[in-house]
């Protein structure tokens, strides 16, 4: 996606939010008990998903294996009806959240993306009946993102002035509360400054909403928590090498 044209000030430095704890619906106890729950349809989605990485495929992926399954799960146990994804390059984040509305019986998936590399990529099957997709930069397409999302899922530009976007434009059309899926945060122990992973935490932090992360880099301990979990459910041969898991997971505040 492309970055806000509309210059902003310097960000200042500001305390992150902190790891969702266990109080909340979204936490490590939570996450467990959605892996133990729909463990059979997982390990069938997951077969589903590693052939889209093999030939005649050869889908180029982005997200890492566990946050793509905690995507999944959580459209698994929400069942919305209403799903936005803004960034979706060749699929790989489609195509997750397809099985699992499919999975759901029940949803309709709305992505956005400068380029059209999705519509080559997503199987026909998968997509039928599931699924629109806008092209086009999401600023420019505001009014067809549908208000009624109840599950946003959010990988395009990671720069700071695409996220004061979204955070001012798009985040207070949609109902507080609903799952917000953020990609490319913690690559390491801290989000890197002057990005779009820093200016969401501020935002979090200035509301006192917690988040969720397997980053392996953030939170080593959830990461290995759920790869003993995933161990114990015949769950833990990798699909893809990359480890980094970078996503947060939050409820719209």
């Amino acid at each position: 996606m492309h970055p806000e044209s509309q210059p902003k000030s310097p960000l200042k430095p500001q305390p992150e939010s902190q790891p969702i704890n266990a109080d909340l619906d979204l936490d490590l106890d939570h996450i467990s008990t959605l892996y133990r729950t729909y463990a059979d349809d997982l390990d069938r989605v997951r077969e589903k998903q590693r052939r889209l990485l093999a030939p005649p495929h050869s889908m180029k992926a982005q997200l890492d294996d566990i946050e793509a399954e905690i995507t999944y799960l959580l459209l698994r146990g929400s069942r919305p009806e209403t799903v936005v994804e803004i960034g979706t390059f060749h699929g790989w984040s489609t195509t997750w959240i397809l099985q699992a509305l499919r999975d759901n019986g029940t949803g309709h998936l709305h992505s956005y993306d400068i380029t059209d590399n999705v519509v080559r990529g997503v199987p026909a099957q998968l997509a039928r009946g599931h699924w629109t997709f806008t092209q086009g930069d999401a600023r420019e397409n505001l009014a067809k993102i549908p208000d009624t999302a109840d599950f946003l899922f959010v990988d395009a530009a990671h720069s700071a002035r695409f996220a004061r976007w979204y955070l001012q434009h798009l985040f207070p059309r949609l109902t507080p509360g609903i799952p917000v899926c953020v990609h490319d945060v913690f690559h390491g122990r801290r989000a890197l400054p002057f990005t779009e992973g820093a200016v969401v935490l501020r935002w979090l932090a200035e509301r006192g909403t917690p988040y969720f992360t397997a980053s392996r880099a953030h939170a080593p301990e959830t990461y290995d928590r759920l790869r003993d979990v995933k161990r114990s459910l015949a769950l833990g041969l990798s699909l893809r090498d990359s480890h980094d898991n970078p996503m947060i997971f939050f409820n719209l505040p």
